[in-house]
């Protein structure tokens, strides 16, 4: 029935896919296993969240995610429904009739996909009895006081545990079971040591020791290949974790990650090289109206421009329609997110701005959760001052038009010396006095908790960034995330997104990044580095990444100290380009939003799949030795418009944004580039043989 199907690729729908009928998923059934499903920890919900869709549109009734059960997000998040499928629903009534608590559902999130959950609670008595069948199967011992090992050991136990009881009653069925990240990976270890007949792949989103190591501020790229694994994991107490992590990789017939950068670092910290590098996606939505999304951001800058009114009232010195907002958001992780490099480059760029006498002004956001003990009184003061500015400005407005109204019905034109009474002066010249502060606006919204030893507000002090009149770079440091029900900034992350100007994200480890891949989806331009996936997939995919709004900081081949003056330079380049040149380069960026489509991404996942099936089922599966390609076909071209760089072609000195080129028009048509990146986007994705004796690039070594 399915022996010798041979594996192959087309272009379907546009978007370049697999052939659907050499993939019989009729005769498959997919479960996705981690312990992020229905339950945000971090990035990798929102990466089978947002693939949810492309891969339920793909599988159907075929596709499920097994997870953990937490009576809070099964009520918000699930709706309880019986499996139709019968192994599934057999596997259930086995493991509920033994002592386990399974629960099943569909996940209310896009494409609706089949959830099987597990009460870790509810088995936690097993857990000794666990602790022996794990040992047994691979020699890896978990301590009693390591309670997140223990929960994995019991999710990944009860995993295993389903998995055999589908596999029973799959009657005619393959099975893949995809693993994401090494709090899963006891699930795949149990699987392989009992010999269950499917196929099996495991996801690394990034190394358990690297994050470890890159904490530690160690020169970790420089060193790969000199860190005694084995010493460095013990020296941090993760060396079971570690090896749970390492085992689960080399049992698995595919081994993927999210990116080269992190591959190389598989490599060195696993000791097995991925089989693919699978990069994340998201779910892009576009707008019927084209330029929608710039409507979005003249919007939602509108609401920014009022924060800081009221946080800088007193000092407004500076003009809103002459400010640029820039952020940088994501875990507070001082110098692996890169806010030391980026604070540096600040006082750079402010000394720049200053020395050219720039009418530029930059306000920049840090938006990185802290501990904190309330909002800051001066800042909640300054946006009741501005509400309350706002509210005399339109009671006078509304006293002007009467009487303004009244004259014109009298055939009159008023008088503008009484039109204002002695009142209305004094009421005026009140408004003015409560505008007087004697202190300079805060660098933070918040009371800290540890001020003193905070790593933003110490650099701050020591950069001397303190938002004082002559400085041409305001800091705001926001230590929680953006909430549309907040007093201060009541905005959700996504619209304040779309009403900055540039995103700022120069980290040092960055195993994908979806924060800059956020900003391109919504037609935000970004800053990355070389050592987030994502800027190693832009350099692939685009032949001027700068063009189109992405700026690839180099982190990985300079001296910190050169890094951040490259990031100077781009900030500084960004400062100077015109209104016009900033709505073409987002139009640009905007366009590249559809490589992070997952209707293109998904490919990378689909071979995975066929890659695993041929390895596990050889008889039955067979795919020819290919690559999936890296830039033949699918790079976005230099945009033929002069600039290349909206910033090229400016003057030494940042200009006002209203004063435009006037042969701009006839270098730029945006329809012409539009549609040139639509079909080079679309063209036939095919694969080509890996060449024999390949040349092993720079760190590359034989397991």
């Amino acid at each position: 029935m399915l022996r010798g199907r041979s594996l192959s690729v087309t272009s379907l729908s546009g978007f370049p896919q697999w052939e659907a009928d050499k993939l019989p998923v009729e005769d498959l059934l997919l479960f996705e296993i981690s312990w992020e499903v229905t339950n945000k920890v971090g990035g990798i919900c929102t990466v089978i969240q947002t693939k949810a869709k492309t891969t339920a549109d793909e599988w159907g009734e075929n596709y499920f995610l097994i997870g953990p059960y937490f009576e809070h997000n099964m009520k918000t998040q699930v709706e309880q429904c019986e499996p139709m499928n019968e192994a599934v629903r057999l596997a259930m009534d086995a493991m509920n009739k033994h002592g386990c608590q399974v629960h099943f559902g569909r996940w209310l999130v896009e494409g609706s996909p089949y959830v099987v959950l597990f009460d870790i609670g509810y088995s936690a008595w097993n857990l000794d009895r666990w602790k022996g069948d794990f040992w047994e199967a691979c020699s890896v011992g978990i301590p009693h006081h390591d309670r997140e090992a223990n929960d994995m050991l019991i999710f990944g136990s009860l995993t295993a545990w389903f998995l055999k009881e589908v596999t029973d009653h799959a009657e005619g069925q393959h099975i893949i079971a995809h693993f994401h990240e090494w709090q899963a990976g006891t699930g795949l270890i149990l699987s392989r040591a009992r010999k269950l007949p499917m196929a099996t792949i495991f996801t690394t989103h990034a190394t358990l020791l690297g994050r470890y190591l890159c904490a530690a501020n160690t020169d970790f790229y420089n060193h790969l290949d000199k860190f005694n694994i084995d010493k460095e994991a013990g020296e941090r107490q993760i060396y079971h974790r570690y090896c749970m992590e390492r085992a689960s990789v080399h049992c698995a017939h595919v081994f993927t990650t999210v990116s080269e950068i992190t591959a190389i670092e598989a490599e060195h910290m696993l000791k097995r090289k991925p089989d693919v590098v699978t990069p994340n996606g998201l779910n892009v939505k576009k707008f019927s109206a084209v330029h929608e999304f710039q409507n979005l951001h003249a919007m939602y800058k509108a609401r920014i421009q009022d924060f800081v009114r009221g946080h800088f009232y007193g000092h407004l010195d500076f003009d809103l329609e002459k400010t640029l907002f820039l952020f940088i958001a994501g875990r507070y992780e001082f110098s692996n997110k890169g806010a030391d490099i980026f604070l540096e480059s600040l006082s750079r760029l402010n000394f720049l701005l200053r020395m050219h006498k720039s009418n530029v002004t930059v306000v920049v956001f840090f938006i990185m959760p802290a501990k904190t003990n309330n909002f800051n009184v001066e800042t909640l003061k300054g946006q009741a001052v501005r509400k309350q500015l706002w509210d005399t400005a339109h009671s006078m407005k509304e006293k002007f038009g009467k009487k303004l109204y009244d004259g014109l019905l009298r055939g009159e034109i008023p008088d503008m010396n009484n039109i204002l009474d002695r009142d209305d002066l004094t009421i005026m010249k009140r408004a003015i006095f409560s505008t007087q502060r004697h202190s300079l606006p805060p660098v933070t919204t918040h009371n800290m908790i540890d001020d003193s030893t905070d790593p933003i507000l110490s650099t701050i002090r020591r950069l001397g960034l303190f938002n004082s009149r002559s400085d041409r770079v305001k800091i705001i440091l926001h230590p929680e995330f953006l909430s549309s029900t907040s007093p201060l900034l009541p905005m959700d992350y996504e619209e304040f997104v779309r009403g900055c100007h540039l995103g700022v994200f120069p980290s040092y480890y960055e195993p994908w990044g979806y924060t800059p891949a956020e900003c391109t989806v919504m037609g935000i331009p970004s800053v990355t580095t070389n050592l987030s996936g994502f800027g190693c997939f832009m350099q692939e995919h685009v032949a001027d990444p700068t063009a189109y709004g992405i700026y690839i900081v180099d982190r990985r081949f300079r001296s910190p100290d050169d890094s951040c003056n490259q990031l100077t330079q781009f900030l500084y380049g960004f400062c100077k380009q015109s209104r016009r040149q900033r709505i073409i380069q987002r139009n640009r960026t905007e366009r590249l939003s559809d490589l992070l489509d997952w209707r293109y991404l998904g490919r990378y996942y689909q071979h995975a799949r066929h890659l695993t099936l041929s390895r596990a089922f050889p008889d039955n599966f067979h795919v020819e030795p290919m690559s999936l390609p890296k830039t033949d076909g699918f790079k976005y071209p230099r945009p033929s418009s002069v600039p290349p760089s909206p910033s090229g072609s400016q003057a030494s000195s940042p200009q006002s944004s209203d004063v435009e080129d006037e042969n701009e028009d006839e270098r730029y048509d945006e329809e012409e580039e539009a549609e040139r990146d639509r079909l080079n986007i679309k063209s036939p994705f095919s694969l080509s043989h890996l060449p024999h004796g390949k040349k092993k690039l720079h760190g590359e070594y034989k397991n």
